[in-house]
């Protein structure tokens, strides 16, 4: 599985997508780090990832849409298919090289944690736990991503149908609050308060793996159909 995974995470940095990728989130981190901490004379990185965590709403399909969905169209997935490695370690593999990508990227805003440090003295244990938080959510976006590029051949379709996702996760408790429970961005709340909430961390790892399992049946099927 280790050479899948390599192969799967040079295809990012082979192509646009992990420069592409890294680029637009630290763009956009670089503008919540002048809105929500400088703009305020603040030294509290946790702060970011309040507004950082939406970033990936946007910008993990740009990871994960091709992921499937362009070796159907190419026809690389038949080969896939009928390889003797199974489809569970093609799957965790393709996930494993996404969530590095997440990886780098959290390491790439520890520039700003530098600068914040320069000008005062960030909470370091608070700042761990909302990094810890952002890459287990990283990775729950990271499988429904592949999840859906994983029910159809079409690039852009798979992205729409993980952008119409999260953003309807993210509006669920506007109409009841029960639905607060179910929305990512909400359990992910806890972790910049410097919170570890084994509830919510549970809840994180579960629909991350439940939607690897989806991935893997789904995939399952249209082996044994061929």
């Amino acid at each position: 599985m280790g050479a899948i995974i390599k192969k799967e995470f040079k295809s990012y940095f082979l192509s646009p997508v992990g420069y592409v990728f890294i680029g637009l989130f630290l763009i956009m981190f670089s503008i919540f780090f002048y809105t929500d901490v400088v703009s305020y004379g603040r030294t509290n990185f946790e702060y970011i990832f309040y507004s950082g965590s939406t970033i990936l709403t946007f910008i993990v399909p740009i990871l994960t849409m091709r992921t499937f969905a362009e070796e159907r169209k190419t026809g690389v997935e038949q080969l896939l298919l009928t390889s003797p490695t199974s489809i569970t370690k093609i799957v965790i593999a393709k996930f494993i090289a996404a969530s590095l990508i997440i990886l780098i990227t959290e390491l790439c805003t520890m520039l700003y944690f530098g600068i914040l440090c320069f000008f005062g003295m960030p909470h370091i244990q608070t700042a761990l736990i909302t990094l810890l938080g952002f890459f287990i959510l990283g990775m729950a976006y990271i499988s429904f991503g592949i999840l859906a590029s994983s029910i159809t051949e079409n690039q852009i379709i798979a992205g729409v149908i993980t952008i119409g996702f999260f953003i309807l996760m993210w509006f669920l408790p506007d109409f009841n609050s029960i639905f607060s429970n179910f929305s990512l961005i909400n359990i992910y709340t806890k972790f910049p308060e410097g919170q570890i909430d084994i509830a919510n961390t549970v809840t994180l790892i579960t629909f991350t793996i439940m939607c690897l399992l989806l991935t893997i049946i789904f995939m399952q099927r249209r082996k044994s159909v061929r």
